[in-house]
């Protein structure tokens, strides 16, 4: 997502070096492009986990392109905030097109090297495209709230932290308010990823320490 900002701190490095230690051997025996998932609430860590993820898988020569869900939402971020105020209902994963997410990725895995894919403009609040040669990718990294539940997948990363957990990095960010209105969200949320933990392959805790499941 264009205007995105990545505040990446020693602890997203650890878990990615983490993370990427553990999967490392797999990545090396696969005889396709490796596809991982990084999955999480918001404010979690998760873009600046991915890119950490790939800083160290790139040291061992290996090229890594990362998919933001971010880019695949129905609408661009500011109306998608005016449509959750409209209709709380909205929030959730009806709000992303998860289903071209994961055609993109099968795109790529079944050898196609081209690929158009849309291209959210946080500040113009508008969603373009771009066209991507990934033809000498040999690592796909999708991150975002739900990617978990995506199919086309070789390993599933679920980062363990809540809504109280993430409060200092979302100011941070300061995308939204922190509101009422913005707590129900964040519950509504939680209610639906906190059950991805059990799909995940690779779950960071709260402290930052990477398991393989």
């Amino acid at each position: 997502m264009k205007g995105d900002i990545l505040i990446i701190d020693d602890n997203h490095r650890r878990a990615g070096k983490q993370v990427a230690d553990l999967i490392l051997k797999d990545i090396i025996n696969s005889k396709k492009k490796y596809v991982i998932t990084v999955a999480g609430e918001s404010g979690a860590g998760k873009s600046e986990t991915a890119f950490s993820i790939a800083e160290v898988l790139e040291k061992e020569n290996l090229k890594c392109f990362i998919f933001g869900q971010d880019d695949y939402f129905v609408y661009p971020p500011k109306t998608n905030a005016a449509q959750r105020e409209k209709d709380i209902n909205w929030v959730g994963m009806r709000e992303v097109k998860l289903d071209l997410l994961d055609q993109n990725l099968k795109d790529v895995l079944d050898g196609k090297t081209r690929l158009t894919k849309p291209l959210v403009d946080f500040d113009a609040d508008k969603i373009g495209e771009e066209t991507l040669d990934l033809k000498d990718y040999d690592v796909l990294i999708a991150e975002g709230t739900y990617t978990t539940s995506l199919k086309n997948a070789d390993c599933r990363v679920f980062i363990d932290r809540n809504k109280m957990d993430t409060i200092e990095s979302r100011k941070k960010r300061a995308r939204e308010a922190q509101d009422e209105f913005l707590d129900k969200i964040l519950t509504i949320e939680h209610e639906i990823i906190s059950k991805h933990k059990a799909l995940a392959d690779i779950v960071i805790s709260k402290e930052w320490e990477a398991t393989k499941k």
